[in-house]
């Protein structure tokens, strides 16, 4: 379990605000949903999150020594209630806030922030996004103060339609998708995406369900079997993923799965044997990626927190912000967007940029398969002796989107008071 904190006491004179060199900690706050439908990933996501900043501490920290800090916060999903969390954060002093999931809860954010930092220009906050993948959130509404890691739904998606176009046959494609932006754009992009690039693939359903409120998917999965459908291309994550695997299980249904989620905690359990070779994913990285440069990060995080190390957007985040933060010679948050906007960075998967056009990070992606390990195949996921391999590695320039981001670059200061 990780602590949550229901508001924040720490006094500011511990928090490193704008340039201030002598206090102790900077403090980034991360909040998640904790509780709830989707508390499984949430706390998931903060574990991630801890064993970055405790390995950049133990690194020796940022600035010639100062340590990082993570506060957690539970937003139990709602947009509402992370803005009253938002309020206790900036009240506090804090200046960074690490966000894990929820496209709804990075919208508000983002509008929150901008509107905040308009009116305090020395108390700036800045929005780490680590999965939160809408797309307008590096396009029509992208801001200054926002940083994704994860690839969009738009890119993700395109990764997922390449490699199903690619294969012989006309299957028959059923779309399950969340109700609410990140869900929308996915079924969106598919069916662009599928029309313009195979015209003769039909789609066959296309179906968006009320996120996290769906204790049954049997009758979803009644529909879909119904359909004929042959590929199910779906964004769920969380409890709405374990569910739909469940009762397509129970169900005995054979469609194959393209999913963007498959990985999060708990999926694969859920997944075990009846998985196996029935779901795809698009994904940044991997336990069985050829040459993996996380092997070790990976095993450690296992032995700490006995769960498997799943994500590698968190730690990949607090790298590139701890470098930002050196760069810039200071935690102002002006200063670090700064020096994020436009950084190159070589990580475990490559060299990835986050582009100074609209603040996405672009990297390489794979397409894996959940498949029985053994011989080169070397890690299962969960403990289930299935675990991904990788069908194709699709490299950072053919990820790299277009963008409709028009984003307003304040200059930098070249003193904090």
């Amino acid at each position: 379990m990780i602590r949550r904190t229901a508001a924040l006491t720490l006094a500011a004179g511990l928090c490193l605000g704008i340039g201030n060199a002598s206090a102790e900690t900077i403090r980034i706050a991360h909040i998640d949903p904790l509780s709830g439908p989707f508390a499984l990933v949430g706390e998931s996501t903060g574990r991630l999150l801890q064993a970055a900043v405790d390995d950049v501490n133990a690194k020796g920290g940022v600035l010639g020594g100062t340590k990082l800090e993570l506060a957690h916060f539970d937003n139990k999903g709602s947009p509402q209630e992370t803005m009253l969390l938002l309020k206790q954060i900036i009240d506090s002093g804090t200046r960074f806030i690490s966000l894990g999931t929820g496209s709804h809860i990075a919208h508000a954010l983002v509008d929150a922030l901008e509107k905040h930092n308009a009116r305090n220009p020395d108390k700036t906050v800045l929005l780490l996004n680590v999965a939160a993948q809408d797309p307008p959130l590096t396009g029509d509404k992208c801001s200054f103060w926002h940083f994704r890691w994860e690839a969009h739904t738009d890119m993700r998606v395109k990764a997922l339609v390449d490699y199903i176009v690619s294969q012989k046959g006309s299957p028959k494609v059923y779309l399950l998708n969340q109700d609410y932006a990140f869900g929308q754009a996915i079924s969106r992009a598919a069916r662009e995406m599928l029309k313009a690039k195979r015209p003769d693939i039909q789609i066959v359903g296309d179906d968006l369900h009320p996120l996290g409120k769906v204790k049954d998917f049997a009758p979803y999965v009644s529909k879909i079997r119904s359909a004929g459908a042959d590929v199910v291309l779906t964004g769920n994550w969380g409890q709405d993923l374990s569910l739909l695997v469940k009762a397509s299980k129970e169900a005995g249904l054979d469609a194959v799965f393209y999913t963007l989620n498959a990985h999060n905690a708990g999926i694969p359990g859920s997944l075990g044997k009846a998985g196996a070779d029935h779901v795809r994913q698009v994904i940044g990285w991997h336990a069985n990626v050829a040459h993996n440069k996380l092997e070790k990060t990976a095993a450690d995080y296992r032995k700490r927190f006995g769960e498997d190390y799943w994500l590698h957007w968190p730690k990949l985040q607090i790298d590139m912000v701890a470098k930002a933060i050196d760069t810039a010679k200071s935690a102002d948050p002006l200063k670090v967007a700064h020096a994020l906007h436009g950084m190159k960075f070589e990580s475990a998967t490559g060299a990835v940029e986050m582009r100074a056009i609209d603040h996405q990070l672009v990297a390489p992606e794979y397409i894996a398969t959940f498949t029985k390990t053994g011989g080169a195949l070397k890690y299962d996921a969960e403990g289930t002796g299935y675990g991904w391999k990788t069908d194709v590695r699709i490299e950072a320039k053919d990820v790299a989107p277009p963008t409709t981001c028009r984003m307003a670059v304040p200059k930098d200061r070249k003193s904090v008071v």
